[in-house]
């Protein structure tokens, strides 16, 4: 049902950006704002919920739960960058969107360098 209530709620934040826009279009980005922000809000509940289910498997299989944190990081920052770069697209900046996009692309490389890392002393410790 959270679906319903999240799509409803941009629908409506779209009708009173378009609305809002020709008279004010400073306030139609800000409008979109919220509606992102409040969305966010209501997924994040569901976030700890996964978060949860993620620790009790990794204790049952015996994973190092830093590498399920830079999994969430990462996840995350993939998430949070999407988020801004629309946010600039919508304002008509397509440039600084970008800028956002390989940020966070870069981001994500770095954050998983300890999980490559893990991976290649993996397959090198099972080679002959």
């Amino acid at each position: 049902m959270d679906i319903f209530q999240i799509v409803l709620l941009c629908i409506i934040a779209t009708i009173f950006s378009v609305i809002v826009k020709v008279y004010k279009p400073e306030f139609g980005i800000q409008i979109s704002i919220i509606a992102g922000i409040v969305v966010f809000i209501i997924i994040a509940g569901k976030i700890s919920d996964i978060i949860e289910l993620l620790k009790s498997y990794t204790a049952r299989i015996n994973i190092d739960m830093s590498y399920i944190k830079i999994l969430l990081k990462i996840i995350g920052i993939a998430y949070i960058s999407e988020f801004g770069a629309e946010i600039c697209k919508d304002a008509g900046e397509t440039s600084i969107a970008s800028k956002i996009e390989l940020a966070g692309k870069v981001i994500i490389m770095v954050m998983a360098i300890p999980i490559l890392t893990s991976l290649l002393d993996f397959i090198i410790n099972i080679m002959p």
